[in-house]
């Protein structure tokens, strides 16, 4: 590396904080929906299925646009891309505020989600270029816990802008709140030079049957849809629940939110620490990363399907959602480093925006699949979300048995060296 492209602790952490605050409100965004649903349900006459379609319009273009953040990633520099990103999220939220039309509302939701698809995988391509492979893993994590104080700022905030402004009035808020980040970005933001050794030689890009083929890639992107689908819970029916499902009032509801994004985050930051705490001791990145992210997502999955026991107390719920959610989402963190690991660093902004596309479509389908339980359960309002939950709780499993079996980064890197034929591939982690 040269003295521009080695590693800069100072400007790299300023930039990752930057970046924090940008999923932060790139997840405030999104959980607002959710936590204005019960008033903006009463107000517009929806049933459970109307909102849960409209809640998983979020995500129709999420993958569109997520794709097309990745290509455009890979070819120009991602603080222009960001930047246009954070524009459009802050316009976008002033005609919600604005209107009573569910058609505008749907609309806005839709476009809103085209612009925020390529959120996270961009911030952590533009984040892999300060860092370098080794020390990846927890600035990556901690830019996503920043999306679990966001939720824990949501839950306490949001409620409280309903009661005494409207529902309306958060939109006007969040609005007004990317209007400034993008000026401190446009400020302080700037582009990474960083090249690992490896990196710096690899021009080869892998054709689709290739890709196809990588077993470490496509388990990624298995384990990442089944994360995705819990997260989608969290941010449209979760806080449903706490009212409808659980009883607390809005206020309350809030509160036993922000608790439950607490525990979620609490175990957020725990697993990614402990899969860099591995792979600095030595440990080959099968173990530091793979298997670790198997054994959460098992985890989790006992968590959400537990919910089906009966006489649980609203706290233990409360719990084992918490826990689940902070397990299920290691593989965020874990995920894009086995991917840089073992495909070429060229095509690393568009397959990170890939593995997150494709996850995302989760987005589209749990909200809906989990309205309807809600909304047709013979066992009830309460039983239907216990369902939902246990239906997460199953892909959770099925994604754990595929990770256990061909999440393996170094051997995938070492198929992909031998397919390209080519002398800069990829190293094994440690």
């Amino acid at each position: 590396m040269n003295a521009d492209q080695s590693f800069q602790p100072g400007k790299a952490w300023r930039i990752a904080l930057l970046l924090a605050l940008f999923i932060l409100i790139n997840f405030l965004d999104k959980i607002v929906f959710g936590l204005v649903a019960v008033p903006m349900m009463a107000e517009l006459d929806l049933s459970p299925t109307e909102f849960g379609l409209m809640a998983g319009g979020f995500f129709w273009l999420f993958a569109v646009g997520g794709i097309a953040g990745g290509l455009l990633a890979d070819r120009f520099p991602t603080k222009w891309i960001i930047a246009g990103m954070a524009a459009s999220w802050a316009l976008l939220q002033f005609p919600l505020a604005l209107t009573s039309s569910i058609a505008v509302i749907l609309i806005g939701r839709v476009l809103l989600g085209m612009a925020e698809g390529p959120a996270w995988p961009v911030a952590v391509h533009s984040l892999y270029k300060w860092f370098p492979n080794t020390k990846r893993t927890l600035p990556a994590s901690i830019l996503g816990q920043t999306a679990g104080v966001g939720l824990i700022i949501a839950g306490l905030l949001i409620p409280q802008i309903t009661h005494n402004f409207g529902w309306r009035a958060n939109f006007l808020m969040l609005g007004a709140l990317g209007c400034l980040w993008l000026l401190l970005w446009l400020l302080f933001g700037s582009e990474g030079r960083l090249i690992d050794d490896n990196e710096a030689t690899a021009s080869e890009r892998a054709g689709f049957s290739e890709l196809a083929r990588n077993r470490t890639l496509v388990a990624c992107i298995i384990a990442h849809f089944a994360a995705f689908w819990t997260l989608a819970l969290t941010l449209t029916w979760v806080p449903v629940y706490l009212e409808t499902g659980l009883g607390f009032d809005a206020i309350t509801a809030g509160h036993m939110f922000s608790a439950f994004i607490a525990i979620n985050v609490v175990f957020g930051l725990l697993m990614p620490g402990l899969s860099q705490k591995l792979s600095a001791s030595g440990h080959k990145s099968r173990t530091a990363r793979g298997l670790l992210t198997t054994a959460t997502l098992i985890v989790a999955a006992l968590c959400y399907i537990a919910l089906l026991l009966p006489d649980l107390t609203p706290t233990l719920r409360i719990i084992l959602l918490g826990l689940g959610a902070g397990m299920a989402q290691t593989i965020y963190f874990t995920g894009p480093a086995m991917i840089s690991e073992c495909t070429p660093p060229r095509q690393r902004g568009f397959l990170l925006a890939l593995d997150n596309s494709l996850a995302s479509t989760a987005g589209i389908l749990a909200p809906v699949v989990t309205g309807y339980l809600v909304q047709y359960s013979a066992g009830g309002m309460t039983r239907g979300y216990d369902l939902g939950f246990a239906v997460a709780g199953v892909l959770l499993l099925v994604a754990a048995a595929i990770g256990a079996k061909f999440l393996h980064p170094e051997r995938s890197g070492s198929r992909e060296a031998t397919s390209l034929g080519a002398a800069s591939a990829i190293p094994t982690q440690n």
